[in-house]
């Protein structure tokens, strides 16, 4: 199971200017997602991908090589990370280098817990599944969301049946966290996609697992979660 891992870090982003290479709990966001990875020791290959050379800098700062920057077609706004995937892929391949599986690490979720990888390669050898995914429990369960109109009304999203009903009598709802992809790499090239039909879940239920920073309010969270929790290290 020949598995290459890719950490996507585009630059410019604009609600969290320079959020890949600012340090977090004193060493670059980045850091933690590279240094993850190397530490799991489940990865025969890692790579860095980036449009912008600070980034890249940045991850051989972490001794990472990084020979050349993302095509600029994959670094707008709109490309995304199965298509850089992808585009590496093929790279790969044109110099004679295959792999079966291929690993998404965001860095935008510095908080991860080795198990849950290992619980992920673990569904991956077993068969009858594409993909792994991480997941965390909903906060606010999907029978309860309500969709608000125009003139102010509310109606419930997936019925009134589900109001009637408490949290705890409902079926269990997840939400993709981000913490964790790993597909098949025919699959992913083939249907262009981390998430194809037979795709199977970890289920992330730590705090900190759900982190997964986009904006300042979500960094302000996932430190004060990883500081209160213990996770800084």
């Amino acid at each position: 199971m020949k598995t290459l891992a890719i950490i996507p870090a585009r630059g410019g982003s604009k609600r969290l200017p320079g959020k890949n290479v600012r340090p977090f709990l004193g060493r670059p966001l980045l850091h933690w997602s590279i240094d993850f990875a190397r530490d799991l020791g489940l990865f025969d290959e890692l790579q860095v991908s980036t449009d912008d050379e600070a980034i890249a800098q940045c991850a051989r700062d972490a001794g990472l090589a990084v020979p050349a920057l993302r095509p600029a077609e994959l670094a707008t706004d709109t490309a995304g990370s199965a298509d850089v995937a992808i585009d590496l892929l093929r790279k790969a391949q044109a110099q004679g280098r295959e792999f079966d599986w291929v690993a998404l690490l965001q860095p935008t979720s510095p908080l991860r817990e080795p198990l849950r990888w290992q619980r992920a390669f673990e569904l991956a050898r077993a068969g009858g599944c594409d993909a792994v995914v991480g997941v965390s429990p909903v906060r606010d369960h999907p029978a309860h969301v309500l969709r608000m109109e125009v003139d102010s009304a509310l109606t419930p999203w997936g019925g009134a049946e589900g109001l009637r009903q408490r949290t705890q009598d409902l079926p269990p709802a997840v939400r993709v966290n981000g913490s964790l992809y790993l597909v098949r790499s025919e699959v992913l090239m083939a249907q262009g996609t981390f998430f194809p039909p037979a795709t199977r879940g970890v289920l992330c239920d730590q705090p900190w697992e759900d982190v997964d920073i986009d904006t300042e309010a979500d960094w302000v969270v996932a430190d004060a979660l990883a500081r209160h929790y213990g996770r800084t290290a």
